[in-house]
Formats: C-alpha cells, structure tokens, sequence
C-alpha cells in the first residue's frame, strides 16, 4: 500500500495520473476542533493504481496533486463530493474541473435519493467495505494497516461504480440531466462564505429592528473571528449567548456578567470587549439605517395543500416509471409552491419541465387527471368533452 510523504513522488504520481482519462479522489478529514477542514488523507486512483497521498507529511508541497485537480483533460470523480470540493476551494481558491459525482448521478439513474457509497459498492461493484475504521481520527500518526486500507477502498471501489453509471447515463441518454446538476458543485459560489448571512444560523426572534441590526453584528463578528482563529463558532460564542446579547443589549462589564451565556472571563476580556463596541455601535444607529424585518411569506391561498398532495402523487407516478429519485425533481416545498402558483421553481425549468413540471401545469389546469390504470394510479388524459374543473359550475 503507497503512502506518499515527499514532494518528488507526489509530482512522479500527478504526472502519471495527468494521462488518465479519469481518476477517482476522496479525503479523510477532521473539523470539529477547526473552523476550516483539516485536511488528513488524500486518496486517488487511476485504471492502474490507487495511493493515499500524506497531506501532514513534514514539507510536502501539495502543488502537483491541484494543478491535476484542475487538469480539463482528467475527469475527477468523486462521491458526495461538497465537502472534499470545498476543502480543496478553500486551500487553492479554485473547484476542481470537470467533476463527476456518483451520488448525483446514482440520484439520475434512480438509485434513490442521496444513496450512500456503501450501498453503490454493493450494488454496482458487488463489493463489502469493511466499516470498522469509520470512526478514525486521522489526523493521527501513524495509522494502521486497516485503516489506511478503509480510506483507499473508497477510490479503489469507485473506479468500477463510476463506469457503471456512466454506463447507464449512457444508456438511458440522461447525462445531460446530469450536467445540470453538477452546475451548482461546480460553482466557487457554492464555497464562498457571506459572513453577512451568518445571523441566519441562529434561532431568535428580535422584537424590534435595533434586535434585528445587533444580532446581524454579532453573528457577523463572530463569523469573522472563527474563520481568523480557524476554531468552531461555538467556541468564539455560542448561538445562545448571541441571541441573549441581541436580546439583553448589555452596556457594561457588569451587565455581560448577569448573562448566562457569557463566562466572567470572556466577558472581562478581548471578547467583552468587542461584544460592548457592537451594543453602543447599534444604539448609535439612526432609525432609518436599521436593517427592516424580512417580510413573511404570504399565506399560500385556500386547496394549495390539497393540490400539492395531487402533484406529489403525480411526481411518485413519474419518477417509477422513470427510474429516478423524487428528491433530484423536486422537494415537499417545490410542489407547494408549484401548487401555489409560483414558477421560480426548479422542476419548472431544464429537463425537470420536461420530465415532470409541463405534466404538473397540465394537471393544475385541469388538462389531465390522475386515475387508474390496470390496478395503479396513473396519469389520464381528460376524456374528450369531459368539464375541467375550472368549467365546472
């Protein structure tokens, strides 16, 4: 089993796998004592090897292995591949390109939603992982026999899951499908962090505006501040302590102390501090320069529920005969709004309409019908001279 730990191998493996038609990649990482992922493992294989590349190795330039990754000529694959992606913007500023994702794409064959790399293995490489070394912290060294051994199967198996759906996309001609899903994995926006958004995460209510505009700085400071010290955002400041500030508008070292959330340290020191600064900064505000509460969503009007039921039916009907996951078409709010008379909805645009949205505004209209057929729900064409419901007296 290879383990690359040297720059010189590292560039001797991307210069082979730079001829490659494809090759698989995945990484082993740990965050949850980090802001950002740490990187751990690398693995990577080709028709006719499979490595694990050492990214804690001691001087290793990991250069080599990103220009692969940005290689136009090497199809990267991967499997759920978010996170790895995003640990890969995060250190290079760039997405790997062109991607394959086997997730996605078991979703487009009809595997069902969001199906896991084990069960593919098993389906499509009618190969058992052995699931013992899950759990591994590996930032560690050294790792063991198996456990290096665990990391490499997940690109190793991959190899042979990959043809066989693309295989299949083939077949049933929905590699275009496919492409428009990998649109949004493939989007450095997809990984840019908008620290202003960053109040959105916590669950608060403010009672007023001058609420709203405190809990919007906090939440964006505490944002700031855990991406510089690279440690979870609940070690910078609980959601809780934020939403009490946002609440309480604390104006002394005394008041910080009275609340539960912030420790006599933290409240005597940097983070007191700072926290202090937005209050009087807040209270400072103008009236008009006072963010204003998002507008409620207006009620969806009477028999959307009703008609949304109706099209989750249908979407059930189309996606058996289909072969495909409900979920890649459209979510429970998709078909609410859909039923609500909204158009800015995934399934009403690309090959979504044509699979499913032009059929789920036939049945809205009234132009066809869901009956049965041969003992199953099935969609119906409106038989000739028959009132649609909008007719109907």
């Amino acid at each position: 089993m290879k383990v690359i730990t040297t720059t010189r191998e590292l560039k001797e493996l991307c210069d082979r796998l730079a001829r490659e038609e494809y090759i698989t990649v995945d990484t082993e990482f740990m965050r949850e004592h980090t802001f950002w992922p740490k990187l751990c493992l690398i693995q990577v294989a080709g028709e006719n090897e499979a490595v694990i590349i050492d990214p804690l190795a001691k001087d290793i330039d990991l250069s080599p292995f990103f220009d692969l990754l940005v290689n136009e000529n090497v199809l990267k694959v991967f499997h759920a591949g978010r996170q790895d992606i995003e640990i890969f913007h995060h250190l290079t500023g760039k997405v790997p390109t062109p991607v394959f994702d086997t997730q996605i794409a078991a979703m487009v064959c009809g595997f069902g939603d969001q199906v896991g790399y084990e069960a593919l293995v098993r389906k499509l490489a009618g190969e058992q992982i052995d699931k013992g070394s899950r759990f591994t912290d590996w930032s560690r060294r050294p790792l063991s026999e198996r456990q290096l051994k665990y990391a490499l199967a997940d690109v190793t198996h991959l190899r042979k899951v990959y043809e066989r759906l693309r295989e299949e996309l083939e077949r049933s001609g929905r590699a275009e499908w496919l492409a428009e899903e990998l649109e949004v994995l493939t989007s450095p926006a997809t990984y840019e962090q908008d620290v202003e958004q960053a109040w959105r995460r916590i669950k608060f209510r403010p009672r007023n505006r001058r609420q709203l505009a405190l809990l919007k700085r906090l939440a964006e400071w505490r944002e700031r501040e855990a991406q510089r010290r690279d440690m979870p955002r609940r070690r910078v400041m609980k959601d809780e302590a934020i939403a009490e500030i946002a609440s309480e508008m604390p104006q002394s070292e005394r008041d910080l102390k009275r609340l539960r959330g912030i420790s006599e340290g933290h409240a005597r020191g940097a983070t007191g501090k700072a926290i202090l600064r937005l209050v009087e900064q807040v209270k400072a505000l103008p009236e008009n320069e006072l963010p204003h509460p998002e507008k409620r969503p207006r009620p969806h009007p009477e028999g959307t529920q009703a008609r949304a039921d109706i099209l989750k039916l249908a979407l059930k009907i189309v996606t058996e005969q289909q072969g495909i996951a409900p979920k890649i078409i459209a979510s429970a709010a998709d078909l609410e709004r859909m039923a609500a008379g909204e158009t800015d909805v995934p399934a009403l645009r690309g090959w979504r309409r044509r699979v499913f949205g032009e059929l789920a505004e036939a049945l809205l209209r009234g132009d066809k019908v869901i009956g049965i057929r041969d003992g199953r729900p099935a969609i119906l064409e409106l038989p000739e001279g028959a009132a649609r419901p909008h007719q109907a007296s």
